[in-house]
């Protein structure tokens, strides 16, 4: 059995009554909607037509947002419907990363996921979804896929059919009757906050509503509906915070186990003071970043092993564990040489891990196609290798550590700055992108919305500056400047990374 629905467009009137159906049935909050009807103009005035599209969860053969959810508060039935669990869910919205449909929302009065779910108590008991019901074109047709005697299989059948976004590979089972292309695809027309009759645009700051205006372009959007963006500085900022907290222990593993400059009790002392600092307020930062805070143990406790969230979440505290031991160990007693080698060997792949975790998170956000790139991992693993060797340079002149450590760390720190810049500028941004989307994103970085930032903030503030500043001899104080730009600069660029694919319609 496999539920799905067929959209007829050349029986949709527009006359929301499925929306309205949907929000009466469910009890949806207002200012949210599960079901919306997407309305586009095509034409010049008075030569004027209407497309509409109903538009809602596609309740995917292959659900990411199943699978990046940390708790399984978003599930999948046997029946094919893709449910939730409001009281299993902490508000984390990888769910709405997830989807690339734009399907799902926090609810506004639970703070938790939302979207279609079928009408699922309708079905159980043997009756239709009630925007089914309520259509008065029979427009709308559900059932199940599998049976070959039931209407909408009968239709699939038959018809020439479009779904939304197929390259995903999620297997939507929301299927069009001649869908309009310029409705299908959000990027297909320009949507600017002053086109339209009731368009939402979602920015930065929100949603502008539009003024009412005539039909001036061939093709606009006149209605739709968007979501606000999920995510927002605690993101970038926590991988600000994350890649300085397990670079410090990559860097100081790897220096004392290699041989690069010898054992200093102090060196411990600050620096792995100053990780666990960082790691306390990255676990902050995640925390604050949830609209239900207070459910963040049930990723510990309800755990759902696919998401990158849930694994993430255990390499995290694994890293703190091992770490933060070895600290304490150090300040109790100092270790021998060989306790303290096999402590480095073994903090050094949980650092890497939760340098890198964040790579495979981004990677199931199906959403946000920049996020998509398989370069990733080894940039965070740069990123955390320049903030790790730049925090121990900071401290490392003011606490008087050993000419050999500061100057390992100014070098480590130099290369790290060169390589970040390059495969920022080469290899994230360079390298012609998968998908349309991607690449309008990286536009909007490049050239758009957030170009001061990252040009300015991240490349000459974060990158330039720091590497003239340590190629300057004998000035010791430069390079706790230089460290103290560059993390300035990496927040920026992770802040426009963050929010550039958020700004970029999905519906």
């Amino acid at each position: 059995m496999r539920y799905g629905f067929v959209i007829d467009n050349t029986r949709c009137i527009g006359c929301h009554a499925c929306s309205t159906a949907c929000k009466s049935e469910n009890e949806v909050p207002l200012g949210v909607a599960r079901t919306w009807v997407k309305t586009v103009e095509h034409g010049n005035y008075p030569d004027v037509r209407r497309t509409f599209q109903v538009t809602r969860c596609n309740h995917c053969e292959n659900p990411p947002c199943v699978t990046i959810c940390p708790t399984g508060a978003m599930f999948q039935r046997p029946d094919g419907i893709v449910e939730f669990d409001k009281d299993k869910c902490i508000g984390c919205k990888a769910c709405m990363q997830a989807c690339p449909y734009d399907a799902i929302h926090i609810d506004p009065q639970t703070k938790t996921a939302s979207k279609c779910h079928y009408c699922a108590h309708r079905v159980e008991a043997g009756m239709e979804p009630a925007c089914v019901v309520v259509c008065p074109t029979e427009a709308i047709v559900s059932g199940d896929l599998d049976n070959p005697h039931s209407k909408i299989s009968q239709l699939v059948a038959v018809s020439r059919l479009t779904v939304r976004k197929p390259e995903q590979g999620t297997k939507p089972k929301l299927y069009y009757i001649e869908g309009d292309h310029a409705a299908l695809h959000p990027t297909a027309i320009s949507e600017r906050p002053e086109q339209g009759m009731f368009s939402q645009v979602v920015t930065e700051q929100g949603t502008s509503p539009a003024p009412k205006r005539m039909a001036e372009q061939m093709v606009q959007t006149a209605y739709n509906m968007q979501h606000k963006l999920p995510w927002h500085w605690q993101v970038p900022a926590y991988l600000v915070t994350k890649a300085i907290a397990a670079g410090i222990f990559m860097f100081l593993a790897l220096g004392w186990n290699l041989g690069l400059f010898a054992y200093e009790a102090s060196a411990m002392l600050w620096g792995g003071l100053l990780s666990i600092v960082m790691t306390l307020a990255t676990t902050g930062l995640l925390i604050a970043d949830l609209d239900r805070p207070e459910r963040f143990l049930f990723i510990l406790m309800r755990p759902q092993w696919r998401s990158w969230l849930t694994r993430g979440a255990f390499l995290l505290i694994g890293f703190a564990t091992v770490s933060g031991g070895w600290w304490l160990s150090e300040q109790l007693f100092e270790l021998p040489a060989i306790s303290r080698a096999a402590m480095g060997w073994l903090t050094l792949p949980l650092a890497i891990g939760a340098a890198v975790y964040t790579a495979f998170l981004f990677g199931q956000a199906e959403g946000r196609d920049l996020w998509q790139s398989p370069l990733l991992p080894v940039h965070l693993l740069i990123q955390s290798t320049m903030m790790g060797s730049a925090a121990m340079l900071a401290i490392g002149g003011p606490l008087g550590l050993s000419s050999a450590l500061v100057e390992v760390a100014r070098i480590t720190f130099a290369i790290a700055l060169a390589l970040d810049a390059f495969v920022v500028l080469f290899g994230e941004l360079g390298i012609p992108h998968a998908s349309e989307v991607a690449a309008k994103a990286a536009r909007e970085l490049r050239s758009g919305r957030h170009a001061k930032r990252f040009w300015w903030g991240s490349i000459v503030l974060g990158h330039a500056i720091p590497l003239a500043l340590l190629l300057i001899p004998g000035a010791a104080l430069l390079g706790p400047l230089a460290a103290l730009l560059a993390a300035i600069g990496l927040y920026a660029y992770e802040y426009a990374f963050v929010m550039a694919p958020q700004e970029i319609p999905n519906s």
